[in-house]
């Protein structure tokens, strides 16, 4: 299964993006489809996750009211809705998929074994 990340771009603060992953050759029907972000210099940070199986749904504390994960099953895609976007947001964000997490396992990246390609997020005036 290949991963394709679509949907960066430059916005301004306040502003609002959507990001896209959509599983090819594959489904995520026993997936959580996670999108982590990778600020310069920093390491990488769970951002949001998305349990196929049962739509167990987990956000990361600072995107938590801002950010909604939802999925479309018959496109096989998950989805990340960026609002009020703010400068410190600004980060590469990657899609992964993981089968048979458990919740507490979701914030950790190793648990992860399938990445897509980043997507540039800058939010800049």
């Amino acid at each position: 299964v290949q991963l394709q990340a679509s949907g960066g771009g430059l916005v301004q603060p306040g502003g609002s993006l959507g990001l896209s992953c959509t599983a090819s050759g594959g489904t995520f029907s026993r997936s959580t489809v996670a999108w982590f972000r990778q600020a310069a210099g920093k390491e990488r940070e769970f951002v949001a996750a998305f349990r196929w199986t049962d739509r167990h749904i987990a956000y990361a504390d600072s995107v938590k009211g801002r950010f909604t994960i939802s999925r479309d099953n018959a496109k096989n895609t998950v989805y990340l809705q960026m609002n009020s976007l703010k400068p410190e947001d600004t980060a590469v964000y990657l899609c992964a998929a993981g089968e048979r997490l458990i919740v507490s396992s979701f914030r950790n990246p190793r648990m992860y074994y399938n990445w897509g390609q980043g997507t540039q997020v800058t939010v800049s005036s």
